[in-house]
């Protein structure tokens, strides 16, 4: 039963060094200076002098040996506790055992009894996680010292739900952070890709619409041309049809002739230029009614010889000079009727036909123009 008695003050530190002797030892019964406690005896424990241990102890990590040197230390000094307090020196009294717990033993036990670190679920997904990847291993200092310090409140409630723990979240996080740069270059590729794609589109676009834009300007072109030529073919045609026509109203004024004198020309014979176009032909060759009409003159006219005037339905004069005689001297008369015959008198040199044009019955123009505007090939 425990004793109400305070234990005596055992002796300090400094103490034991004084009763050292000079080999560094305390002095036994029989040494000089000894206090006379009487003969040490070996102690040798036993498993019925050690008593059982007792609830939990903490066992310090092992290094090379250190809890054997840990427990003699201790041991030693509890032997000097006891010597220096009298407890156990009493010559009336046995040597009281003492019992020391094997802490060497002890240790070995709690170490066979602890778990594996691969087994810890935090330590063990880091340890899993260093073997696997090379670079995760290193990734972070806060993972060492997870797995070196106590487990926190967070990462015991991880292991205990089967979450990740934080080697599994970094590297969660490293992939997800790798797969966002991944996906935001392969986006931009995307976009770069589709803005090249639409620029090329809108250049060929462009392309495509100028194609068309010349294709449609060289066929309108080309149609306009076709049109042109379409209007001067018809133009052409309705113009010999035409004359054609004309020709049929229209005839020359003598069948056989030479030109002469042209209309314009100056002579020594005319009091002005020459007024008409002559037509050289011999004495008495028919001249013909140009075209159907009245005649409103016939007779002697001076210088000009026998004259006959043709008046068109148009107003247009036709004189008809220098005759040897004249068929018709009124009236009416169709194309091709014979009105007189070819001569030479009045102001000549030779027989011929003076033929002049005077539309509206006004001044004389060139005959030439005008009987090849009418179908006259002259």
């Amino acid at each position: 039963m425990a004793s109400n008695r305070p234990a005596p003050e055992g002796p300090s530190a400094y103490e034991f060094d004084d009763r050292l002797d000079d080999r560094g030892a305390f002095p036994g019964p029989g040494d000089p200076g000894g206090n006379g406690d009487g003969p040490w005896e070996e102690w040798n424990p036993t498993e019925e002098s050690v008593r059982s241990v007792r609830g939990k102890h903490r066992v310090a990590k092992q290094r090379s040996g250190g809890l054997a040197r840990g427990g003699t230390v201790l041991g030693v000094g509890v032997i000097a506790a006891v010597g220096a307090s009298g407890m156990a020196s009493a010559e009336d009294r046995p040597p009281v055992p003492i019992s020391m717990p094997d802490v060497g033993g002890m240790a070995d036990d709690l170490s066979d009894a602890l778990p594996d670190a691969a087994s810890l679920p935090v330590v063990g997904g880091l340890i899993s996680d260093a073997g696997s990847s090379t670079d995760a291993a290193p990734a972070s200092g806060s993972t060492v010292a997870a797995a070196s310090g106590p487990l926190t409140q967070a990462t015991r409630t991880g292991a205990e739900d089967g979450s990740a723990g934080p080697g599994e979240a970094l590297r969660s996080r490293i992939l997800q952070q790798a797969d966002a740069q991944q996906g935001a270059a392969e986006q931009e590729a995307r976009d770069t890709a589709e803005h090249s794609a639409v620029q090329l589109a809108e250049k060929e676009a462009t392309a495509h619409q100028q194609s068309a834009e010349k294709a449609a300007a060289a066929k309108k072109a080309a149609e306009m041309e076709a049109k042109r030529k379409a209007e001067e073919a018809a133009r052409r045609k309705a113009e010999a049809e035409r004359l054609a026509k004309l020709a049929q109203s229209f005839t020359a004024p003598v069948a056989s002739f030479t030109l002469t004198a042209g209309f314009g020309e100056a002579g020594d014979r005319w009091a002005a230029d020459h007024t008409g176009q002559d037509f050289a032909a011999p004495t008495g060759t028919p001249v013909k009614a140009i075209h159907s009409g009245t005649i409103t003159q016939a007779g002697w006219a001076g210088s000009y010889g026998y004259r006959i005037v043709l008046t068109l339905d148009d107003g247009t004069e036709l004189w008809f000079c220098h005759l040897s005689s004249m068929v018709k001297t009124s009236g009416k008369v169709n194309t091709g009727d014979v009105i007189a015959r070819v001569g030479a008198t009045g102001n000549v040199t030779g027989p011929h036909l003076h033929l002049e044009v005077r539309p509206g019955a006004g001044d004389p123009i060139d005959p030439m123009p005008w009987l090849r505007d009418h179908g006259i090939n002259v």
